[in-house]
């Protein structure tokens, strides 16, 4: 009988046991709806918590998106779900849906319009990457090719040993090239 329980008890103390995951609950900043608003901004935040958090159902998702709106934003989203429940299908639908109804149209032109044109000026290095990114970033629904964004970045740059540089290594992507302008 002794023998069992000290079987037993071995069994149980030497069977390994997976680590359990635990799920971070970031902070997400709520979204209002304004004019000027960064949409995309919000929407890098919202995907970065949900994967966070490890919510994996669609439309889990969606419900955890539309609890971070407020104003008119929250107004909209759940006057749309009134009207029909199955409205946001999966996160994409909703995010789709989102864009369109607060994004502004010409948003992207002028990103891509004031990217083209960029000029480092006074700014540091740093600061003229950064608004770059940024500019790159607004761009999604027809992306500026890699080249086209290596070219525009080292054409903006002050003339120096960087832009010297960048033309005699030229990298392949705009990250790459923000990388060597920043070490040099």
């Amino acid at each position: 009988m002794k023998e069992q329980r000290e079987t037993a008890a071995r069994a149980t103390v030497s069977t390994p046991s997976t680590p359990r995951v635990e799920s971070l609950k970031l902070h997400v900043n709520s979204y209002v709806g304004r004019e000027g608003e960064p949409l995309l901004r919000w929407l890098v935040e919202v995907d970065t918590a949900i994967t966070a958090r490890r919510i994996v159902d669609p439309l889990s998702k969606v419900a955890f998106a539309m609890s971070c709106l407020v104003g008119r934003a929250r107004s909209w989203a759940y006057g749309r779900r009134l009207t029909d429940p199955t409205c946001f299908s999966t996160y994409e639908v909703f995010k789709e849906e989102l864009r369109q109804a607060f994004e502004t149209p010409q948003n992207e032109f002028r990103s891509r319009a004031e990217f083209l044109d960029l000029q480092q000026g006074k700014h540091d290095v740093h600061v003229y990457a950064q608004r770059a990114r940024y500019l790159v970033s607004d761009i999604v629904t027809n992306p500026i090719d890699e080249a086209t964004k290596v070219v525009t970045f080292m054409k903006g740059l002050k003339d120096g040993p960087v832009k010297t540089y960048l033309f005699r290594e030229y990298p392949s992507t705009l990250e790459s090239a923000i990388t060597l302008a920043m070490q040099e």
